[in-house]
């Protein structure tokens, strides 16, 4: 994109938005007494994990993705809340929608966060920062929610930015500074730093992304590989990936569950497999795909873990048939191994195509189950996933 006179492109204004707390203020708007207080997100079984932790309880050392039971020791006056991922959803959606009538560039990171190019918009120095504070009001009036935000050169300071101006601010590196706003961070801010990789750059001495930027590039090649060349491109904040408004093809689908206890019986096996199957294809038609290949994914009680997999002919979509292949692979599976306690069952869906297959007359089965799905997505896009629910699998049809 040209400046209007023609004189050279214009700087690039990348905005990344991350509503604060997210399943914790969805909470809070449901139920105010919530506020001010810590609060967890999740569920309470043993073998629960913290979805969403408030910034209450994130100073007693809780965090997302930790086991309930821990963050509890941590913390155990915290609040446990179940979440409700439907309305998460729907909240989500309004929030993409106030940043799409901002900008039509938009790339969706999660339901929470988005990266926006905020090129071009408005005149004058300021008008990324006027354009940023328009969507955090906006935000804030429409949805009742907090967003963060951090404007940059690039997606990856301005993740970083966005992350530093939390809770409930934002902040605006100038043209042309981030690798100035990068230099003197802990190197673990940056998003392509994992524990393995701070591990070994910490071995040699480095602390923070400034001094990765002063090392070798051709030093990081031979020690990471090609990710050692993005790393130091990352680290001197050079980061020309564009923001995409087209979201990118799925390659998979997938769900799973850990059980609170491990799992003996079968017919909740079949069940839970079920359930799987019904979020997989509703996946699948939403985002217009059908699936050549369906795996079965089995924890045993000691995390031992086997996958079984199978390609049909004819592309999977609805949930019927995936249901139905998942627990052929089950039976597959116990037949090789023999019925034991189950930890954790998933299902998955690969090997994706366009949903441009044709049914003829013979697939009447089919279809009548194609039509039952698309209304059943129907009515759960317009009430929530609990506005209908299937009859048990396994039953004979009328």
């Amino acid at each position: 994109m040209s400046t209007p006179g023609g004189e050279g492109p214009l700087p690039r204004r990348i905005a990344h938005f991350d509503l604060d707390a997210f399943f914790v203020a969805v909470e809070r708007l449901r139920d105010a007494t919530l506020i001010g207080k810590p609060v967890l997100v999740g569920g309470r079984g043993p073998r629960s994990v913290v979805a969403t932790a408030s910034y209450e309880a994130r100073k007693f050392g809780c965090h997302s993705a930790q086991p309930m039971v821990q963050a509890l020791r941590l913390c155990p006056q915290a609040i446990v809340v179940p979440p409700d991922l439907a309305r998460y959803r729907a909240l989500s959606i309004e929030f993409h929608n106030v940043l799409r009538s901002i900008s039509p560039v938009v790339e969706s990171a999660g339901l929470d966060e988005a990266y926006v190019d905020l090129t071009g918009i408005g005149d004058g120095p300021g008008a990324a920062r006027a354009a940023a504070e328009a969507i955090r009001a906006r935000v804030r009036e429409t949805i009742g929610l907090a967003v963060s935000a951090g404007i940059a050169g690039g997606k990856t300071a301005a993740k970083v930015a966005s992350d530093r101006a939390k809770p409930n601010g934002l902040l605006d590196i100038p043209e042309g500074g981030d690798a100035a706003f990068l230099a003197p961070l802990p190197m673990r801010e940056l998003p392509t730093v994992g524990a393995k990789l701070a591990e070994a750059l910490q071995a040699v001495g480095v602390r923070t992304i400034g001094q990765i930027a002063e090392l070798d590039v051709r030093w990081l090649q031979r020690r990471f590989g090609s990710s050692g060349a993005t790393l130091s491109e990352r680290a001197r904040g050079i980061d020309t990936n564009e923001v995409r408004a087209v979201p990118r093809a799925a390659v998979s689908v997938s769900r799973e569950v850990t059980f609170e206890a491990d799992v003996t019986d079968l017919d909740e096996l079949r069940q839970t497999l079920q359930r799987h199957a019904e979020r997989v294809g509703s996946d699948l038609r939403h985002a217009g795909r059908r699936a050549r290949t369906v795996t079965l994914k089995v924890r045993w009680p000691d995390f031992s873990m086997v996958t079984r997999s199978r390609t049909v002919v004819r592309p999977a979509q609805t949930t019927a048939e995936l249901a139905s292949l998942a627990s052929a692979l089950l039976d597959e599976v116990f037949a090789e191994l023999g019925q034991r306690p189950v930890r954790l069952i998933g299902l998955g869906a690969t090997n994706l195509v366009e949903d441009a297959v044709q049914l003829s007359f013979e697939n009447a089965p089919v279809l009548r189950d194609e039509r039952l799905d698309r209304a059943v997505d129907a009515i759960r896009d317009r009430f929530g996933d609990s506005a209908v629910s299937r009859g048990r699998p396994g039953r004979e049809r009328p």
